[in-house]
C-alpha cells in the first residue's frame, strides 16, 4: 500500500503542476480553452483571476511534493495527508459548483491517495 500511496501522491502533485501551468500560462491557449470549455473573450477578461488560481494548485503541488521528500517519514506523512485533503476538499467544491468533471478527474485521484495513505 506504500508505494501506491506514493505513486497517487505523486500522480496528483504532477495533475496539479500541469492544472497550475495551464492556468498561469496557457490559459488563453486553444487546448486550455477547450479543457476548461472557455470563448476566447472569456479567457482574456479572466486572465489574472486564472492565474491566481493556478497559484494555489501550485502550492498544493508543492505541498504534497514536501511531504513526499520530507526526511521524517512520519511528519511527511501528515504533510501530505494535510495536502491530499485540501484537493479533495477542493475537488469537492469544484465539482459542486463549477464542473461536476472536477470530482472525476481531481477528486478520484485524490480519495485514491487519501485511502492508500491511510492504509499505508
Amino acid at each position: 500500500m506504500h508505494l501506491l500511496a506514493i505513486i497517487f501522491v505523486v500522480l496528483v502533485a504532477v495533475e496539479h503542476l500541469y492544472i497550475m501551468v495551464m492556468e498561469m500560462f496557457l490559459w488563453t491557449k486553444p487546448r486550455t480553452l477547450k479543457t476548461f470549455n472557455l470563448t476566447p473573450e472569456l479567457a482574456e477578461s479572466s486572465k489574472s483571476l486564472a492565474a491566481n488560481q493556478g497559484l494555489y494548485n501550485g502550492f498544493l503541488a508543492a505541498g504534497l511534493i514536501w511531504g513526499l521528500v520530507h526526511p521524517t517519514a512520519q511528519f511527511g506523512y501528515q504533510i501530505q495527508l494535510f495536502f491530499i485533503i485540501c484537493v479533495l476538499i477542493a475537488a469537492l467544491y469544484g465539482g459542486a459548483t463549477s464542473s461536476r468533471r472536477i470530482w472525476l478527474m481531481q477528486g478520484a485521484p485524490a480519495l485514491l491517495a487519501l485511502l492508500f495513505l491511510l492504509l499505508s
